[in-house]
């Protein structure tokens, strides 16, 4: 047992490690744990790698978990959830359902499987590894399907599995179990990563589709999700449904069993909402904001691109909904984010009576207001690619037109000031701090050929009180 604070540490190691490092680290692991080893903290070690494993997406060593999850594996995810989302199976779910079937469901096929597996993958046989899969997928089905049949059951199924969405996800996992071969057949046509959903692959995934319905009706309409999982453009599965349907309205899709890819689509468009509204005015983290709006409006586009949006249709009025609340939140942070950004810039008259506005150089920048500034021009300028789709453009308009125009004005009194500024006292000293700030303002809210102008123009305005 490794001691906590230990653990820490090696988790931020691992976290740290380049992404092909990662990989082969895994594999070595992976392969560790295959032929029983038993020094290394196994699991501990691909906790702390799986986020670089995420995002470099390397050939993973085959695993009797890994091989068994085949057949669902594109429906896996790691976002919390605050219920079952139906197409969604979550990753923590795997291990209690893996252990119901070895140690009450199936204990015998499942310690066969594993033997077998384990076999195969160390000695480089993957067909073999999958035939071993393949006799076990419908015998793990009909275990936990017998297991769920009635209410007993269930109420037996929920305390081993822990929750009512874990139940839920092994009801699903089931029924891709019980059609996985069928699965793999759509896998193989849709290697990752896909970049375009093609009518040459619409005519072998709808005959999969037509086998799969004859065979077990209920797993159909999962065939859309597989494939949206393993496309580059996700709201192209929906041409799957439509095909097959040979509809184009949402109103006549949503309402079937093929509108299931839209409602998981639209799951997606939800979370990208739940984080824009999560965010607050005072403390909000930009890259999240910004990444969640820009997978908000891609896939609030392809889904009106997709399908025929009818106003009056579940989804048509379901999209107007959710692009009304995405403008509300983010319209909060465009009228903020001029105030937030000269906040950190303050100025004073030049007489009580009036007169031009100048910087005042009295305090040296005020560290959080400045963090708060660069975050809110960031933002904006973040926002501003999609401010279109998502309903909020006049509000980014004016925001940005507030802040050019106050940048301008400020930027050029803050030159005046360099130039009159003395080497060596403490104005210069926090003159010179504000002009990085504006440059770094200037470049966000303009762009980076402004902000490089204004740094050289700053140069020569302090050259003089240099030379002096």
């Amino acid at each position: 047992m490794i001691a906590p604070n230990k653990a820490e540490l090696l988790q931020r190691f691992l976290g740290s490690l380049p992404p092909g490092t990662a990989a082969r680290l895994a594999k070595a692991v992976e392969v560790d744990r295959l032929i029983d080893g038993r020094m290394l903290p196994h699991d501990l070690i691909l906790d702390g790698l799986r986020p670089k494993l995420r995002s470099a997406e390397p050939a993973r060593t085959l695993t009797p978990t890994r091989v068994f999850c085949s057949p669902f594996e594109d429906l896996l995810t790691s976002r919390p959830r605050d219920g079952k989302q139906k197409g969604r199976i979550a990753r923590d779910s795997i291990q209690p359902v893996w252990n119901w079937l070895e140690t009450t469901l199936a204990p015998e096929a499942m310690a066969a499987y594993v033997a077998g597996v384990k076999e195969a993958v160390l000695g480089y046989h993957r067909e073999v590894a999958m035939s071993c899969a393949a006799e076990l997928w419908p015998a793990a089905a009909e275990a936990i399907l017998a297991a769920l049949a009635d209410e007993a059951g269930a109420k037996a199924a929920r305390r081993v599995l822990g929750s009512e969405a874990a139940l839920h996800d092994a009801r699903e996992m089931a029924l891709m179990l019980s059609v996985g071969p069928e699965i793999l057949e759509v896998q193989a046509q849709l290697e990752k990563p896909v970049t375009r959903m093609t009518d040459d692959l619409l005519w072998p995934l709808r005959d999969i589709y037509t086998r799969i319905i004859e065979k077990t009706p209920d797993a159909a309409p999962y065939v859309a999700v597989i494939v949206m999982a393993r496309l580059e453009r996700p709201w192209e599965a929906l041409k799957l449904p439509l095909f097959v349907s040979r509809q184009s309205q949402d109103t006549l899709i949503s309402s079937t069993d093929m509108g299931l890819v839209g409602e998981v689509l639209f799951s997606d468009l939800d979370h990208y909402l739940s984080v824009i509204r999560a965010a607050r005015p005072l403390q909000f983290d930009v890259d999240a904001v910004c990444g969640a709006l820009a997978g908000f409006a891609e896939l609030s586009m392809g889904l009106v691109k997709e399908v025929e949006m009818r106003r009056d249709g579940k989804w048509g009025q379901r999209l107007m909904k959710s692009r009304a609340t995405v403008a509300e939140a983010l319209e909060v942070f465009m009228e903020k984010a001029p105030r937030e950004i000269f906040a950190a810039l303050p100025t004073h008259r030049a007489s009580y009576r009036g007169g031009p506005v100048s910087p005042d150089l009295v305090k040296a920048p005020d560290p959080e207001k400045r963090a708060r500034a660069l975050d809110y021009a960031r933002l904006v300028a973040g926002c501003r690619p999609f401010a279109q789709a998502a309903s909020f453009a006049a509000a980014l308009k004016n925001a940005s037109d507030e802040i050019r125009i106050g940048l301008n004005l400020y930027n050029e009194e803050l030159l005046r000031e360099l130039r009159a500024a003395e080497p060596g006292n403490e104005t210069r000293a926090h003159a010179e701090e504000y002009f990085e700030l504006a440059v770094a303002l200037t470049s966000l809210s303009f762009s980076e050929e402004e902000g490089e102008l204004f740094r050289r123009r700053g140069r020569a305005a302090l050259a003089p009180a240099a030379a002096a």
